[in-house]
């Protein structure tokens, strides 16, 4: 996967995870946490379905990597890089 593919990708668990939030102006250098209404639980549950749907392993000690979408595909992308979009 490239970084557009993992962009759209944390956009789609993003959106599973939080339905009723607009995705549509996100901005990718701002965290998560200041755009939307995430709290915790729904944090892990990103790590969850990366875990889930690519078989991501993402360490505790990491997840401040995945605060904004511009450091959360920065992180991943070397993990995905031979992962093909389904």
């Amino acid at each position: 996967m490239n970084a557009a593919e993992i962009r759209e990708e944390i956009i789609d668990i993003l959106t599973d995870i939080a339905p009723d939030e607009d995705l549509s102006d996100l901005k990718d250098e701002v965290a998560f946490r200041e755009q939307l209404e995430l709290d915790s639980m729904d944090f892990l549950d990103i790590v969850m379905e990366l875990r889930k749907r690519h078989r991501i392993q993402v360490p505790e000690e990491d997840y401040s990597h995945l605060a904004s979408m511009q450091s959360t595909v920065t992180y991943l992308e070397p993990l995905m890089k031979d992962i093909e979009k389904a």
